[in-house]
Order: structure tokens, then sequence, then C-alpha cells
């Protein structure tokens, strides 16, 4: 959900900026900063966000920067004109002296530069404006598209890697049922005078390992590295999807880990959840 998209339009004397910034976030959040102008057009300007992003932290910026021999206050010269008679009536009926400096005095006299047109919205600049908007968020899909072809190869790479992970525990688990058989033959054998039914320590034996069975946990695990896989290839957005995937991944490694009862195939498991946290880090990233 990381992205940046900016446009530039000019229209008349003005020049309208717009920026766009996305961040991660489980829902939309939207944060804007419009120009008093375009102020009455923010719900549009959500809509067009929200239809665009659909989830993230979003930095909506709209601003104006105005040519800056039209951005001078005009002078009412009337009312300077006004002003100066007054004064000059004021001086010579009190005897006080006139000012020094009439252009000081004057320019500091109220609304003398003070702007009376009031500034509107034309269709026509509004149109100028949205289809900035639409650049800007066109730019910042584009953005996040190159960034999710990036992160799907990184998926990728970390689903192949516990994918041949979960294969390699396989050469343990024929050594594991010998290894138990031993260790539990030679506690016993250890222990003097001391008779005991083999055919009763082979059932034990069988139910000790079917407890420590974890062929159940690898086929299900297997089917969720394949789901993972083709929840990335929809073109719906599916982020909450491939989070939802990841943590059923996280349970089956969890269980084999517990189950393992061999520091080889525990070594493996660590490494399992290593690649599945970075998984769940990027995760995040996605729609």
């Amino acid at each position: 959900m990381t992205g940046y998209g900016k446009a530039v339009v000019t229209y008349k004397e003005k020049k309208v900026s717009v920026e766009v910034k996305s961040l991660n976030s489980k829902s939309l959040d939207i944060s804007t900063r419009i120009a008093p102008l375009y102020r009455e057009k923010e719900m549009e300007i959500r809509q067009m966000v929200a239809k665009a992003v659909v989830r993230g932290k979003v930095d909506f910026s709209l601003w104006i920067e105005h040519d800056t021999g039209v951005e001078a206050t005009p002078i009412n010269g009337a009312l300077v004109e006004n002003y100066y008679h007054q004064i000059k009536d004021i001086a010579a009926s009190t005897g006080i002296p006139e000012p020094a400096d009439w252009f000081y005095t004057l320019l500091r006299m109220p609304d003398v530069t003070m702007r009376t047109d009031v500034e509107t919205l034309s269709d026509e600049e509004w149109a100028v404006v949205s289809g900035a908007i639409s650049t800007a968020l066109e730019q910042l899909d584009a953005f996040r598209c190159q960034e999710g072809t990036a992160l799907q190869g990184r998926f990728e790479q970390n689903i192949d890697t516990i994918a041949n992970l979960l294969v390699s525990i396989e050469s343990y688990e024929t050594l594991r049922v010998e290894k138990i058989r031993s260790r539990i033959i030679e506690g016993l054998e250890a222990i003097p005078e001391v008779e005991y039914d083999k055919n009763r320590l082979e059932q034990e034996l069988i139910y000790y390992i079917e407890k420590l069975d974890i062929s159940e946990e690898k086929q299900r695990l297997a089917n969720h590295l394949r789901y993972f896989r083709q929840t990335m290839e929809e073109e719906v957005s599916q982020g909450k999807k491939l989070g939802f995937i990841a943590q059923e991944m996280g349970r089956e490694i969890n269980t084999t880990g517990s189950k393992s009862n061999m520091a080889e195939m525990q070594n493996i498991v660590v490494q399992m959840k290593d690649q599945l946290e970075q998984i769940k880090e990027q995760v995040l990233n996605v729609l």
C-alpha cells in the first residue's frame, strides 16, 4: 500500500499542485490539506481517493501557487484620494501639521490594500484540477503496482524456501522413529533385572510415534502454501486473505515444531518461522 503520486497543472495565472502519499493501514484513513478555494469539493475528492486507494493511510495535499505579479494586493486608488482630501481638510481646520510621508500614512489607512473581490471556483477550473487529481492517483497506483510486483517476487522466494524446508524434514522422520525406539530400549535395559514384554513395547512405541506424527501438518502446510500462491494471482485485492493464510501456515509450523522431538527437525522449523515472519511483515503492504 506504500505509494506516491504528484501532478501539477496550470490554470490561467495559477499553478495547482496535487500530491498523494499512502502508507500501510488495516483500513482506509484519508487526511487532506486542501486550498480554501477547493474545499467545497472535499467530499468529491475523498470519494476519488477512496475509489483509487481502497485501503491504507493516505495524505492528500492540494495547493495553489499564484504568479507573483497577480498575487500583489491591489491598492484602492479612489479610497486613497478620499483619505488624502479628508486629512488635508482636518489639518487645515485644526492646525495640525500635514503628514511628512503621505504614502506611509495613506497606505496604513483601513481597507486601502484590502481585497474586495471574492474568488469563486468555476466548472472549467474544477475540470482541470480534478484531472490533476486523477493523474496523481494514477501515478500512485502505478507506484504501488511496481512495489507489488517486487513484493510478489519476495513472497515467491519465501514460499519456495518453506516448501523446500518442508521436504527436507522427511529425511529425518524415519530416523526419528529409530532414535525414539533405541532411546526407550536403552532406557529399559539400563534398569537392572527388568523384564518387559516386547509386544507391549511395540504397541506403546506405535502409540507414542502416532502422537508425534506430523503427516497431517505437512499436508495442511503444503495446501496453505499452494493456496497462498493461487491467491497472489487473483486480480481482486486480497491482502487480508493472504494475512489469514499466513496465520494458518504459522499454526501448522508451530504444531510441527512441538511434535518434532528432534534437534535437526526443530532447526528446520525455526528456519520456516523466519521465512513466515518475513511474509507476515510484508503482507501488510498488500491491498
